[in-house]
């Protein structure tokens, strides 16, 4: 049986960028560029031309940004994921990248993502301090707000919010349509983090983490889940009939429908690990569809 720091020599020569690049949950990373993405989309309007090099600034800010977040989130939980099968492979010390290194990784993140906001003005930048500031509460273990019931859902409404308005303020000043709008993404966001919460349970559980799936339990979490999903459907549908987005968006209310017909087949399935990492690749296509669906709205408009 090998330990982290002797399991893999060919880990241990690679070259410090590829071992902590290795150590960024990439995939989520760029999944959760959406948001920053359409707001910029639902705030800027034609040409897009002049836009080119603050949306590019964005892109790679955001993306700063997120890696942050999730580097200061594996960095706090690092003993807990030990513990949790179902994560341990991805912890950084089995690849070769110790606290310090991965902490420093996360302050230059923070630096990099920030320094490039500041290019985009006071209101973009105060975002992005706001989306740091969340992550912090959320995950450092001297607040703990990951272990704090609701708090942690408190934490990703307001960075849900936070991180749709980023995009839009480089259209713009933020105005009462931005936050409307971001009600809708901070209401998702929410939503597939009690997702995240059920399909960690029993590794919470094993830790002592008290998520909203541990206290809670992981059904009613999955419930609070659905109905914030059916809120966010809601939202989106009062949105496009009140003419705040392209009226064609409000038929991708019945999406939903499809959302619940496949959490129902999961619920009587089981709430396993596997069984909810299922739901998420789904319904997250389902909501890669509604994104491109808006991009198109907004360019035909």
């Amino acid at each position: 049986m090998t330990t982290p720091t002797s399991a893999s020599p060919r880990l241990a020569l690679r070259a410090p960028g590829l071992r902590h690049l290795s150590c960024l949950r990439l995939n989520e990373i760029l999944l959760l560029q959406g948001s920053p993405l359409l707001g910029a989309a639902f705030a800027i309007r034609p040409p897009l031309g002049e836009h080119a090099a603050p949306l590019a600034i964005l892109i790679v800010a955001s993306i700063c940004l997120v890696a942050h977040v999730f580097v200061v989130n594996d960095w706090s939980n690092e003993h807990a994921d030990l513990a949790d099968p179902n994560k341990t492979p991805r912890v950084f010390v089995t690849k070769v990248v110790d606290r310090g290194e991965m902490a420093m990784l996360g302050i230059g993140l923070l630096a990099a993502g920030l320094l490039l906001f500041s290019l985009l003005g006071p209101v973009t930048l105060g975002l992005a301090v706001g989306v740091a500031a969340f992550s912090a509460l959320y995950s450092l273990p001297c607040f703990d707000w990951k272990g704090k019931p609701l708090l942690n859902s408190v934490a990703h409404l307001a960075g849900g919010t936070l991180h749709f308005l980023l995009g839009y303020s480089v259209g713009g000043h933020v105005d009462a349509r931005g936050m409307l709008i971001a009600t809708f993404f901070a209401l998702i966001f929410a939503a597939g983090h009690l997702m995240q919460e059920i399909r960690d349970h029993q590794g919470d559980v094993r830790n002592a983490i008290r998520t909203n799936a541990v206290v809670f339990g992981p059904r009613r979490a999955f419930g609070a889940s659905l109905v914030l999903f059916a809120l966010a459907h809601a939202v989106l549908l009062g949105l496009a009939l009140q003419g705040a987005i392209p009226r064609a968006l409000a038929v991708l209310a019945v999406l939903y429908a499809i959302h619940v017909r496949w959490s129902l087949n999961v619920l009587a399935d089981g709430l396993s690990y596997t069984n909810v990492c299922r739901l998420q690749t789904r319904y997250r296509a389902l909501y890669a569809v509604v994104g491109v669906a808006m991009i198109a709205a907004l360019w035909l408009r």
